[in-house]
């Protein structure tokens, strides 16, 4: 028999945390009627490993964003360990946000809250004469639920074209994509290694191939530059909010988001210290270069750039390794899940992304969609921890008061 539940929420990153502790501030007896089901069967295990993986020290977000309703909750909690909120912003360390948010957890009895599953299929069906949802996991067990809250990541790897065109001829350690590096147990010593992308990951993907011996070559299409944070300030509240969701025309919507975010970009920090190894000659910066192709040759790439009139080219360097930090991309005409109910209730789709309607919820059912998936709704932050804010704002109200009867996606995102 399928097990039976109010609400199912899928994923059980930061995101997920946010949106169950704002419901239970709200709503305390809806404690026994969800369930979260995550593969890890525990909450920010996939969030904890990339920070880990990647040797991350602290966040790129203030102190006031995080999953507890109380803004200054983190803050309050980092009291005694004051040298752990970086200034000037109160940047809190890896290590002082992973210990805060067990202690949210602990705080609103989540700790055994995460059912661990990976649902392979979502179906629409019937459940006590009401439209519900069906769950298939991939051990064979389902669950129906009233109400589902997809709370995913970021999307699908994105990678160069010229990575598709490589013969699949070279050891696998010697191409990744950023999410599939765990530097710690890394023996680089005397490797060179190209790092492909612009942003803060290429940053601590630098950093650490550095640190255990290797020299880097940093390539991006344009060039590098620091911000302190990967969206203006202006965007975590009415400042640019307002105009954006009184833009009519979803295409631009997502123009403007693009130009939010503006590709990656370093932290001033970060910056500075690449630039401290570049002067000590451990890492090279080539800007406004894009590969053209990579051959595996022997016991090493060799890699033809497109504008190696212009330079003096890498191709004559044997290089070890090749790192892509080119982010992801996020498209839900690709995710199985909503494939049925894409079929049932069809959502207009821009660039990848749904046209939800205030609540979040997809037009005609029960499905509310957190994460960078809304992003035509909440703006650019929508994948950050206070885009989780802005996201569990506006599911909560509908699933606390199921008078918000469901209205087609239109205008009032």
């Amino acid at each position: 028999m399928a097990l039976s539940t109010d609400l199912a929420i899928i994923g059980a990153g930061p995101q997920a945390l946010t949106l169950v502790t704002h419901l239970l501030q709200k709503k305390a007896n809806l404690r026994s009627r969800f369930v979260v089901i995550d593969p890890a069967g525990d909450w920010l295990r996939q969030w904890h490993h990339q920070f880990a993986a990647l040797e991350i020290p602290h966040l790129r977000s203030p102190a006031v964003h995080h999953p507890d309703p109380n803004p200054h909750a983190l803050r309050t909690f980092a009291e005694g360990r004051p040298d752990e909120l970086l200034p000037p912003y109160a940047l809190p360390t890896t290590n002082l946000f992973r210990d805060f948010c067990q202690s949210v957890i602990e705080r609103w009895d989540l700790a055994d809250r995460v059912m661990a599953g990976t649902v392979q299929h979502l179906d629409l069906g019937q459940g006590l004469g009401r439209p519900s949802f069906r769950l298939g996991l991939a051990d064979g067990h389902q669950i129906r639920a009233r109400r589902v809250v997809l709370a995913l990541g970021g999307g699908m790897p994105q990678l160069p074209d010229w990575v598709r065109q490589i013969p699949q001829t070279y050891p696998s350690h010697g191409l990744r994509h950023s999410s599939q590096i765990d530097l710690r147990g890394l023996s680089l010593a005397g490797e060179r290694i190209l790092i492909v992308g612009s942003g803060l990951t290429a940053g601590h993907l630098a950093l650490g191939a550095v640190k255990r011996g290797a020299t880097v070559i940093l390539m991006a299409r344009r060039q590098f530059y620091a911000k302190l944070f990967d969206a203006d300030p202006g965007w975590l509240g009415p400042k640019y909010l307002k105009g954006f969701q009184a833009e009519p025309c979803w295409q631009q919507r997502w123009q403007m988001i693009q130009q939010a975010r503006n590709g990656g970009s370093l932290t001033p920090a970060m910056w500075l210290h690449l630039r401290r190894l570049e002067r000590q000659g451990k890492i090279s910066f080539y800007e406004q270069c894009e590969v053209q192709r990579a051959e595996w040759k022997g016991d090493a790439w060799r890699v033809h750039c497109k504008t190696a009139a212009d330079h003096d080219c890498i191709a004559h360097l044997p290089l070890n390794r090749l790192w892509l930090a080119t982010g992801s991309q996020l498209d839900v005409t690709h995710w199985p899940l909503l494939a049925a109910v894409q079929a049932t209730y069809p959502a207009d789709i821009v660039n990848g992304l749904p046209v939800l309607d205030h609540h979040l919820r997809w037009p005609g059912c029960n499905l509310f969609v957190m994460g960078g998936a809304a992003a035509l709704q909440l703006g650019p932050v929508a994948r950050n921890l206070f885009g989780g804010r802005l996201a569990s704002d506006r599911i909560v109200q509908a699933l606390v008061k199921p008078s918000r009867r469901i209205i087609q996606a239109g205008l009032t995102a």
